[in-house]
């Protein structure tokens, strides 16, 4: 969704790669040390502290036969410490003949159009048909390597099933500007980032913040809101306006919003996460918004259908503007939201 800062996993040295886990025990000289320092010193030169985090939040390791929670967990003597390295990435991807929606290009960005469906880079079961192999065919040897192998020109991401408007840096200097506008969220510049959400139900209020904290989920797979204080606890921010409401009139049937959402910051799934918080999930989400699929059986059909069809989250990045990092000129980009969600959305203007 939006500006995600995850970091791409580093290659790891082949005497890491163990059919098994790695099974190491705290000695009493290391009780009270916190868990990341320690296994990134029992690991060797080779594994980085970071890289230790990264795989703690990840789910990789395990304390006496339970996933660790936090990196700066406390150990204790006696205690047995398992790590389970993960695969080695594949080579670095390769240009494949996957069509694009350009709405601009030059010699140092293009903008795009990313259709729901599509990864935007490679990773742990996409290491093909992504729209980093798309752009490498498009683009040739023109893409910014600042990203990283896997992840060239790309200065932000939206989930895979998120359609609408991104910009990919042709160029370092492009790629440098662009990742700046970004990580400042456009507080000091020219970035406009807005977001179109179906979401059940009607807010209350017609506009509105939610500021709370993002973390892993415990399955370690989601994100969730969690308290201030926790390790993985991230700082994160949407604005809402209400567009539309849908069935406001009637008790019937469920009701429903066309909603625009803002990020003051790019928490990965952040407007998901937040909407479901407030209670309203974004329809068709498969990861937040579980507990509200039975709505779909308080609409009447063919609407009922259409939304129990609907196999995304309602979710489009319809607009998109920065400034541009050569002629420094405000660009501005919009996407109309795509057929399906479209369709859905005229379903509920109907109720």
């Amino acid at each position: 969704m939006s500006a995600h800062n995850e970091e791409a996993p580093e290659l790891i040295e082949d005497r890491f790669m163990a059919a098994e886990p790695t099974v190491l025990v705290v000695g009493a000289d290391a009780a009270g040390q916190r868990l990341d320092q320690w296994l990134a010193a029992s690991l060797g030169p080779d594994m980085s502290r970071s890289r230790v985090q990264m795989l703690i939040r990840q789910g990789a390791v395990s304390v006496d036969g339970k996933p660790a929670d936090e990196t700066k967990r406390k150990m204790s003597a006696g205690e047995s410490v398992s790590i389970a390295m993960p695969e080695p990435e594949p080579a670095a991807p390769q240009g494949e003949a996957i069509a694009l929606d350009v709405l601009y290009e030059d010699d140092a960005l293009i903008v795009i159009n990313k259709p729901a469906g599509l990864v935007v880079h490679p990773g742990a079961g996409n290491w093909t048909g992504t729209l980093v192999n798309a752009l490498i065919h498009h683009c040739g040897d023109s893409l910014s390597g600042i990203g990283g192998v896997r992840r060239p020109g790309i200065v932000h991401r939206l989930d895979k099933e998120t359609s609408g408007v991104m910009v990919v840096a042709k160029t370092d200097r492009a790629h440098k500007a662009l990742s700046e506008a970004f990580a400042d969220h456009g507080r000091t510049g020219d970035l406009e980032r807005a977001y179109l959400a179906l979401v059940w139900g009607i807010p209350q209020r017609p506009t509105g913040t939610v500021d709370a904290p993002l973390g892993r989920a415990a399955d370690r797979v989601r994100r969730a809101v969690v308290p201030e204080g926790r390790d993985d606890a991230r700082h994160a921010v949407t604005h809402f306006a209400v567009q539309e409401r849908f069935g406001e009139n009637q008790q019937e049937f469920a009701t429903a919003s066309l909603v625009e959402c803002r990020l003051e910051t790019g928490r990965t799934h952040q407007i998901r996460v937040h909407m479901a918080h407030i209670g309203h999930p974004v329809i068709g989400d498969p990861d937040y918004g579980q507990a509200f699929r039975t709505k779909a059986n308080r609409l009447p059909e063919p609407l009922k259908s259409q939304v129990k069809a609907f196999s995304r989250q309602a979710l489009h990045a319809w607009l998109l503007a920065f400034r541009h990092p050569d002629t420094h000129l405000t660009m501005r980009f919009e996407a109309p939201i795509p057929r399906d969600m479209e369709e859905l959305v005229g379903g509920f203007r109907n109720l």
